[in-house]
């Protein structure tokens, strides 16, 4: 990375912010329903295009977001590059999925969104409730 593009990155005033959502399905079955294109797109009614495995690329919710897989351990924790269409051109933030089994039908998700530009955060953090936790909960009633 060139001086300029680093400094330029460093400017932008950036938050992290995490949620904590209980969802009635297994760790598998939320993994899934991030990581599996079909499952993907159902939920969310948008296209989806993933590449489940590490380094893998996806491209979600009709290209507004695309990404890179970081790290990623089956129905355990997803780590993604991300970005979305309203970002700085080339900002990546970073989000991760963490599945807890509660019980055998209950799973807590522990959710964290690295690098958000401060202007987009307030939206982002209402976002992930009405475009991701919400449609899943709906989904997974059926």
């Amino acid at each position: 990375m060139n001086k300029t593009a680093s400094s330029k990155q460093h400017k932008m005033k950036t938050k992290t912010f995490k949620q904590e959502i209980e969802f009635s399905a297994t760790p598998a079955e939320l993994y899934d329903l991030i990581m599996d294109q079909k499952k993907h797109a159902a939920f969310t009614g948008a296209k989806a295009k993933i590449t489940n495995r590490k380094g893998g690329t996806f491209d979600v919710w009709d290209g507004y977001i695309t990404g890179k897989n970081i790290e990623l351990v089956k129905n355990k924790k997803i780590m993604q590059a991300w970005h979305a269409s309203d970002m700085p051109e080339g900002h990546i933030s970073i989000v991760t999925f963490e599945f807890i089994p509660l019980s055998p039908k209950k799973t807590l998700l522990k959710f964290t969104h690295a690098n958000v530009p401060v202007d987009l955060s307030a939206n982002y953090e209402s976002g992930w409730y009405e475009s991701y936790w919400e449609p899943m909960k709906k989904y997974l009633k059926g």
